[in-house]
């Protein structure tokens, strides 16, 4: 028995090292766009803040990890990536740019119910 439970616990160790970086994290949440004010500005990892670029800010996702955001409320998805922190107060599930806003459908009501996938 405890060679048995020892080589599942070393199989499903293998299989997280292998797997764990590209399993799949979903999240629903509310989406807004930036502020303005923040254009032309160093994100938290240090790039310079674009409302043109597809970018987003998350809590938890590593920088440069590539999200698949799907407005809830209309099914227009897109990919951004991670490049900022969202402060510690915002309880939205991520912040976008104007032009993601914006192809998501959400620009002018300035927020959307939207679910998050990891790609990549």
């Amino acid at each position: 028995m405890t060679k048995r439970l020892t080589s599942m616990l070393l199989t499903s160790l293998i299989t997280y090292l292998i797997l764990g970086s590209s399993i799949t994290l979903a999240k629903t949440g509310y989406a807004v766009h930036y502020n303005d004010k923040y254009q032309g500005k160093k994100t938290a990892n240090g790039e310079i803040f674009n409302q043109s670029n597809l970018t987003a800010a998350h809590s938890d996702f590593p920088y440069g990890t590539l999200v698949k955001v799907t407005n809830l409320e209309n099914n227009r998805s897109i990919v951004v990536k991670i490049n900022d922190r969202l402060a510690p107060h915002n309880s939205n599930v991520i912040d976008v740019t104007k032009r993601a806003a914006a192809e998501l459908g959400f620009i002018k009501k300035g927020r959307a119910h939207v679910s998050l996938k990891r790609v990549k």
